[in-house]
């Protein structure tokens, strides 16, 4: 009975702590410049980009459209059009997903602490809406800076350039 109880009060923590970090990331998202309410996010992105910059999702490792583009370009935001990494910064990482080792305009993006699943990451964001890009670890080329902002395909629309 005991065990049950104890169960019961730490799954309940759990969910509170759970429920604080999406509302902190939500109430974040609301007071931004470009932010737009979830309805208005819908209208203007596809599903696909939409479970991964609103809902925060992740796709696919090795399945996604940029892995493995090695293109002269650019990267623009899904939901903004704001450039956001460049081809000449982009490397392959063997992670499956595009990673980059900076971005084009570091105040294009902000840097937050995503405590989801168990881990605690740093999470990369689109600074104007809040919106979800992917996260940053410090396990990139060490000779070009040492970080990996890994991002996924979903959040980015890849501009081609001569």
């Amino acid at each position: 009975m005991k065990k049950s109880i104890l169960s019961i009060m730490l799954l309940g923590i759990i969910a509170l702590f759970s429920w604080q970090n999406i509302n902190a990331q939500n109430d974040k998202k609301e007071k931004r410049p470009m932010a737009k309410t979830d309805a208005e996010w819908k209208k203007i992105l596809t599903p696909n980009q939409y479970f991964i910059m609103v809902e925060r999702g992740t796709e696919p490792p090795f399945h996604n459209e940029y892995d493995e583009n090695f293109e002269k370009g650019y990267y623009k935001s899904a939901a903004t059009g704001e450039i956001l990494f460049r081809s000449e910064d982009k490397f392959d990482s063997g992670t499956g997903w595009p990673s980059f080792v900076k971005p084009a305009d570091m105040s294009k993006i902000e840097i937050v602490k995503d405590n989801s699943y168990g881990m605690s990451r740093d999470e990369v964001i689109e600074k104007s809406t809040g919106l979800h890009l992917g996260h940053v670890f410090d396990d990139g080329p060490v000779n070009r800076g040492g970080k990996r902002y890994c991002m996924n395909s979903g959040a980015l629309i890849f501009v081609k350039t001569k």
